[in-house]
């Protein structure tokens, strides 16, 4: 599978290093192409999160709209925006395509590809509602980054890893771990 991986300006960039990690660690995902947004950039920073680099990742410019990924003719069969601002989900609602990543995720929308978007934002208003009931209305996937505890954690990465892991299970690839009631 060829994996597109937006990261914007969210808090929560850990999700974003350990999605990158499972899809490398996938014999499945052959390419993941990888766009941040500015934001991302400085959050990740702060955050102290660095992001793996490898040959099967092609990192491109949030406003480089001539990429692969802005067009639907290109292989990539799935997309996850980890983590997705609320002014991106509502941008893809919308279908405003200001940069590389609404432009992608407009793609993976049109073209009946897996999107699935971790959103990372608390309380939700009514407008985030909405804009992900039309997110999910046109096919995408919303999965809040609200982790689980059925597992004990024991640490900050095992916490936001029941997250990572269940993302990366709705692109439609298979992660090894636990799941409830196994």
């Amino acid at each position: 599978m060829n994996i597109v991986v937006a990261i914007t300006g969210a808090s929560g960039a850990i999700y974003a290093r350990e999605c990158l990690d499972l899809l490398l660690a996938n014999s499945s995902v052959e390419r993941i192409a990888l766009i941040c947004s500015d934001n991302a950039v400085g959050v990740a920073a702060h955050e102290g999160v660095t992001l793996p680099d490898s040959e099967r990742i092609e990192r491109y410019s949030n406003d480089d709209m001539w990429s692969s990924v802005a067009s639907g003719s290109a292989r990539w069969d799935a997309m996850i925006v980890v983590p997705a601002t609320m002014g991106t989900v509502g941008r893809i609602a919308a279908g405003i395509s200001q940069s590389l990543i609404e432009r992608a995720a407009d793609v993976m929308l049109k073209e009946r590809r897996r999107l699935v978007l971790v959103v990372r934002e608390a309380p939700y208003s009514l407008i985030h509602l909405r804009n992900m009931t039309t997110v999910t209305e046109a096919g995408g996937i919303i999965i809040p980054a609200s982790p689980s505890f059925y597992f004990k954690p024991q640490d900050i990465e095992s916490l936001t890893l029941t997250i990572s892991t269940r993302a990366i299970e709705l692109l439609g690839l298979t992660v090894a771990h636990p799941h409830w009631g196994e």
